[in-house]
């Protein structure tokens, strides 16, 4: 179990996907949210959490005020998990849930209000030139808001991602065996 940090929601527990889920620890969560309160109004912040799990990261947002979230994950039983945890915590109506490879979910044409924050919190085994694909997917088609924040959390061993020149990195950070990246995007 992992639980949410602050805000409405904070001390609530989540379920987390019994299928080797690797959930953000409290400790790195924490601090990463202490890092986008210095950057970020969650109020009213429209999210995206791609490779979602336990959907941990959407969800602390939402508690904190974020308006609302899309969680994508192209596990069913990740997403099974992150819609049971959304109802129980009665946040169903400010979120969706879908059930999707995040490069097929990227390269779809883009409606709606682009997004404010999004994490990307790939599996440790993904290549890094994946995660630079979807960077250089959400830097196009109008994904994200201007000045939206965008964090990659990956093992601390693997090679950084190379940012799209749209972005500005201001956050790099090791926690254990964890690297956090925040970039903003300036286009």
């Amino acid at each position: 179990m992992t639980r949410i940090i602050a805000g409405a929601l904070g001390g609530r527990r989540l379920t987390v996907p019994d299928d080797g889920t690797r959930p953000t620890s409290d400790r790195v969560r924490e601090a990463l949210f202490s890092a986008l309160a210095a950057r970020i109004d969650f109020d009213d912040a429209r999210v995206l959490d791609l490779y979602a799990g336990s959907g941990a990261l959407a969800i602390e947002a939402l508690s904190r005020g974020a308006a609302t979230a899309v969680l994508v994950d192209s596990r069913k039983r990740a997403t099974s998990v992150i819609a049971a945890n959304l109802r129980s915590l009665e946040l169903s109506g400010r979120s969706d849930v879908v059930t999707s490879s995040v490069g097929s979910y990227l390269a779809a044409s883009r409606a709606g209000e682009p997004f404010d924050l999004v994490f990307s919190d790939p599996p440790y085994a993904l290549d890094t030139a994946d995660v630079e694909a979807d960077l250089e997917r959400l830097s196009a088609d109008g994904w994200l808001a201007d000045d939206a924040l965008v964090v990659v959390e990956r093992d601390a061993r693997s090679s950084a991602p190379t940012w799209p020149d749209e972005f500005d990195l201001i956050v790099e950070k090791v926690y254990g065996e964890t690297r956090v990246e925040i970039g903003r995007f300036t286009p």
